[in-house]
């Protein structure tokens, strides 16, 4: 993983598409136990709102429903910080796949019970991301 920022982790995928980096992430999240539940077309969505010409860009909604499940049950406002955001992008020479941490995420949750599950997403998330080969 590469230049992660503080609240994600990030993969570059040199000579990998951007069909093909979504397709691999897509997977990886499916082994780790987490769908797609929201998918928002960024390109498509500046060209129609505002005009704009803008890179392949995908915002992927993934979701555990058991991690999701135990979340709500202990603070039903966890709502808000779901699901995980998941971007893929296209860049020269390659793709780009981003994960939120989920530690990060709820850094502002202080409802007590809720770190292990806050620490399962995050080892499966970065699991996932780590499946699609080097940083």
């Amino acid at each position: 993983m590469s230049q992660d920022p503080a609240y994600g982790h990030t993969v570059r995928l040199p000579g990998v598409s951007f069909d093909d980096a979504r397709a691999k992430i897509t997977a990886a999240l499916k082994e780790q136990g987490f769908g797609v539940l929201t998918e928002i077309d960024v390109k498509a969505t500046m060209k129609a709102k505002l005009d704009v010409d803008f890179r392949r860009y995908v915002i992927l909604g993934a979701c555990n429903p058991h991690l999701a499940h135990k979340a709500l049950s202990g603070d039903l406002g966890i709502g808000l910080l779901l699901p995980c955001n998941v971007c893929v992008w296209e860049e020269e020479g390659g793709s780009v796949v981003s994960v939120i941490k989920p530690e990060a995420m709820f850094s502002v949750v202080k409802t007590a019970g809720l770190e292990p599950v806050v620490a399962e997403a995050e080892t499966r998330l970065t699991h996932a991301l780590r499946q699609l080969g080097p940083a």
